[in-house]
């Protein structure tokens, strides 16, 4: 387990730290709640009589929020659509201190919102709108100039891929070929439907256990389930210098051709699981931000682990602060004596 000494060190650098960009598909999460006393009479399904409703950023807008919280500025880039929805999506940024520079307007997509109705013990359902298209030549274009006006004086970049049509293989590439050239790390959340290659060249790849097995599928290794046997064909075949597979109740699995090149296993430290919503945006955040504050991949892989821990353990899509964190680490020590 990382060192009390490491896991304060490491958070006091977050202050310090150049902005970090994040490109990615954008949206709002709204959340419906209330409570079900009775089935409809037209079907058999609850009724819903709500009490309140509200919205959060949502999809790569949540990495921005996590870094936020976490003490870490950020400039988010993405695509939201010339309607209401995307009104209140620049609201919701000006509310959370987040700055809209980085937006694209686009008149024929929607911005996109998912809708979770949810009562005090479940999730009834959720309700998308989205498209799943690519960006048109000309969005595409714009977005490219806007990241490029304001890559100045960033200390790494982050792509959180929802596969909604904002990451396409031309943008990877250019911006990881980009940040590559300027001595940055690139960390990448990926996409189970995104083909692999486009992320290739990356720093740092985060797929869970199924899109990593699905990503050696798609690379050529259909019968290949081992973790450390695909955590290197990924390194191999998409040029990688290191992998953390998240591995749910099991923890994580790190790769790191920076150091002995071999597998690693850290269990997972989440006391009790509400709502995963969101756990992977805050992994990646805390990920990124220790590894830019100088931490090894295991050193970050423990305070994201931390963070994902915070996280879960609230309800709807949540944030963690570093004092949140810092509570957290310490109960975990203190368990582990």
């Amino acid at each position: 387990m990382i060192s009390e000494k490491r896991f304060h060190e490491i958070l006091s650098y977050y202050s310090q730290l150049l902005p970090i960009m994040v490109v990615g598909d954008v949206g709002v999460d709204k959340y419906t709640y209330g409570e079900v006393k009775r089935i409809s009479p037209e079907a058999p399904v609850p009724v819903l009589e709500v009490t309140k409703e509200w919205h959060k950023l949502g999809l790569a807008a949540n990495v921005s929020d996590n870094l936020q919280s976490l003490g870490v500025t950020s400039t988010l880039c993405g695509v939201i659509g010339n309607d209401n929805m995307g009104n209140t999506f620049e609201d919701l940024l000006e509310e959370n201190r987040l700055k809209t520079w980085g937006l694209v307007r686009a008149e024929k997509r929607n911005t996109i919102l998912k809708e979770r109705v949810t009562t005090n013990t479940q999730q009834i359902c959720r309700i998308d709108y989205e498209s799943k298209d690519l960006i048109d030549e000309e969005v595409k274009n714009k977005l490219l100039s806007r990241i490029k006006d304001l890559n100045h004086n960033h200390s790494a970049l982050i792509i959180e891929d929802y596969a909604k049509g904002v990451i396409s293989e031309d943008i990877a590439q250019k911006l990881i070929h980009a940040y590559k050239e300027m001595g940055k790390i690139v960390c990448v959340d990926p996409s189970r439907t995104t083909p692999p290659q486009w992320y290739r060249g990356a720093t740092l790849l985060k797929p869970n256990r199924s899109e990593a097995v699905l990503m050696a599928e798609l690379l050529g290794y259909h019968k290949e389930t081992e973790i450390s046997k695909i955590a290197s064909i990924l390194v191999d075949k998409l040029q990688l210098k290191k992998v953390i597979i998240t591995l749910s109740s099991e923890g994580m699995a790190l790769l790191d051709t920076e150091l002995d090149g071999k597998i690693h296993i850290i269990p997972t430290v989440a006391n009790e699981v509400f709502d995963v919503s969101g756990a992977g945006d805050t992994a990646i955040s805390a990920i990124t931000a220790s590894l830019v504050a100088g931490a090894t991949l295991e050193e970050a892989a423990w305070i994201g682990n931390c963070a994902s821990g915070v996280v879960v353990g609230k309800k709807g899509t949540a944030l963690v602060n570093q004092e949140e964190l810092k509570l957290f680490y310490q109960n975990l020590k203190n368990k582990l004596k």
